[in-house]
């Protein structure tokens, strides 16, 4: 596609809401379990794909404001001050802030009071914090630079500067942790005081090096007892501290849920930005390619950056926002659904809801569907049969 102005089908979700979400294609290492575009952070290529970033977004000619702005990579907090600076000044130009929330993503070690200084100038008021773990010997298997004192200091910091909506990232089931280690990490985050924990199963992405080494066996993955059984206590030790989990992976504070990914998990529309960010929006779902300088190349020429570009039909509609519905806690609410995909999920999904409510793992009532507690260790087993109906 060459022309200036992005041209949709019809959308059968009409939605005069957005979020945009910017993909920071840069680390100062590749994590040994990251399966996300990027590559080694570059000064010069930093500063071209920040232009041609902007650039495709004003290809969209967008009406401001938006609801939610993301960042996140890669390692957007591998960026300078000054090319963080540059970016969310001319992004702000762009979309207006967001009305809801700004989020950027961060690792521990790589940031400073001055860094946060410019994210809180520019409007940003949530951070996600890439921790993963409390204990050296799991971020060193992982291959993450920082150390668990990393941590403290950064969340340290983020506060002096006057962030408070902050969430950490935490992994479990990572070899050689056991159930105790999982427990400390999760009371060492909760001990930060953070209105936000993700509590997230290791996995093994096809061409990652710890996929490799795993098809080696030169490593052995946590059994699956002990995977369920670190989920469940994370659910217990977080829910006593006052984080309840309003989406499987997901637990926070009254009034701090991620709201960007929330529409997400509602099917909302949005707009990936950059090298291998994916969109839904305007009735197709897109994905850029994975590929920096094809990318920037694409996006010189005001042409679209697309490798893959699919139209899903209302029912395929229908099923996607089920199975991301399900994800949350609160499930599907049953006239919300009927108003954004023309479905009534009690019918449409009347089989399996019958067959997973008679086996304890969902509850429903008129108004909503949702996975009981039972089933949220084994959700995407359940998930794949509203995929398809």
């Amino acid at each position: 596609m060459s022309e200036k102005r992005f041209q949709p089908i019809a959308s059968p979700t009409p939605d005069n809401t957005l979020s945009v979400y910017i993909h920071v294609p840069f680390c100062a290492r590749k994590c040994r379990y990251c399966s996300f575009y990027s590559i080694p952070y570059n000064p010069d290529a930093a500063d071209a794909w920040s232009r041609a970033v902007l650039r495709e977004l004003d290809l969209y000619t967008l009406q401001p404001p938006i609801q939610t702005l993301y960042i996140g990579g890669g390692s957007p907090s591998v960026l300078s001050v000054s090319q963080i600076e540059f970016l969310l000044s001319r992004l702000l130009e762009k979309t207006g802030r967001p009305t809801e929330e700004f989020t950027v993503e961060i690792n521990p070690a790589q940031t400073d009071a001055a860094f946060f200084t410019v994210l809180k100038t520019y409007g940003v008021n949530r951070l996600s914090i890439g921790a993963q773990s409390f204990h050296p010997e799991e971020l060193s298997f992982l291959g993450r630079l920082h150390q668990p004192e990393d941590i403290f200091h950064t969340v340290k910091t983020a506060r002096q500067c006057g962030f408070e909506n902050i969430g950490l990232d935490l992994i479990f089931a990572v070899p050689g942790s056991s159930l105790k280690t999982w427990k400390q990490s999760v009371r060492k985050a909760i001990a930060l005081d953070i209105p936000h924990l993700s509590a997230y199963s290791l996995t093994y992405e096809s061409d990652t090096p710890l996929f490799r080494d795993l098809k080696d066996e030169k490593i052995a993955p946590v059994d699956e007892d002990t995977d369920r059984q670190m989920y469940e206590a994370a659910i217990d030790i977080l829910e006593s501290a006052g984080l309840e989990p309003y989406e499987i992976s997901n637990f926070a504070r009254a009034g701090f849920a991620c709201r960007h990914n929330l529409r997400y998990w509602d099917n909302r529309p949005w707009l990936g930005l950059g090298p291998s960010a994916a969109s839904w929006f305007r009735g197709q779902r897109t994905r850029n390619i994975a590929d920096l300088e094809r990318y920037i190349e694409s996006i010189r020429k005001n042409q679209w950056a697309f490798d893959e570009v699919q139209v899903p039909s209302a029912l395929e509609i229908a099923c996607e926002t089920a199975v991301l519905n399900l994800r949350k806690s609160a499930g599907v609410n049953r006239q919300q659904f009927i108003s954004q995909t023309g479905f009534d999920p009690m019918e449409l999904f009347a089989e399996p809801i019958r067959h997973y409510a008679a086996l304890g793992l969902l509850e429903y009532t008129a108004e909503c569907v949702r996975l009981a507690r039972p089933a949220w260790a084994v959700a995407d087993s359940i998930l794949c049969d509203f995929a398809d109906v």
